[in-house]
């Protein structure tokens, strides 16, 4: 059966796995262009806003007070004005236009994209790698004390309240659940290291470099 190349691979992480880290490691090693922060800055350049203000909806739903608002102003005996909502810059929004720049880079190819959607958002296209970067508790308890030493004893919270609210974006905006084992073609816990990471990835996505001939036999 022939497989279309891959060219496109997408890196969802755990917060405190390193999984970012590792997906700028695994585009400069692939001389590809990484998309992480890029695709909010992108984002609000569409949508002409400030991008620290787009980077505080980044990963995040917007307030259950805001979301039961908002029914109320999509309609019509509700609505200030015609269209009005086209202003309005929220975390939905935000989605919408990531998606954009997640499906424009894909068209364009050899790039990473760090979370945000990513493997949703490209779940049936062909040439399209996914990845889960998952640790140990334990590891990501010692990066969030380096991290944040003044909030060391919360670690565990934090932690678990980071990734819910990934997984609270991803169910919402996509209808799939963040960490669903059938989303990604390969779980990657970081503790291996990143070389070891990037190799795996590499042999597991068909892009190894091919092997010399053997000289004669």
């Amino acid at each position: 059966m022939l497989h279309t190349p891959v060219n496109v691979i997408t890196v969802e992480r755990e917060y405190g796995s390193h999984g970012g880290e590792f997906a700028h490691d695994l585009a400069a090693h692939l001389g590809w262009r990484l998309l992480d922060s890029e695709l909010v800055a992108g984002a609000a350049r569409i949508a002409g806003v400030d991008p620290k203000l787009a980077a505080k909806f980044d990963e995040r739903l917007d307030p259950w007070y805001y979301r039961y608002g908002k029914i109320f102003w999509q309609d019509p005996v509700y609505a200030p004005a015609p269209n009005g909502e086209e202003h309005i810059f929220d975390s939905e929004r935000m989605l919408e236009l990531i998606k954009q720049e997640i499906l424009e880079a894909a068209n364009k190819g050899n790039c990473v994209l760090v979370g945000r959607g990513s493997a949703c958002a490209l779940a049936r296209r062909p040439g399209s790698f996914h990845i889960f970067v998952y640790a140990t508790a334990s590891a990501k308890k010692d990066w969030f004390a380096q991290a944040f030493p003044d909030r060391a004893q919360h670690a565990e919270q934090d932690l678990a309240a980071f990734d819910r609210r990934r997984a609270a974006v991803i169910r919402k905006f996509y209808q799939q659940e963040w960490c669903s084992r059938g989303l990604y073609h390969m779980l990657l816990n970081s503790c291996i290291g990143t070389e070891a990471m990037i190799a795996a990835v590499q042999c597991a996505a068909g892009l190894c470099a091919a092997a010399p001939e053997s000289v004669a036999r």
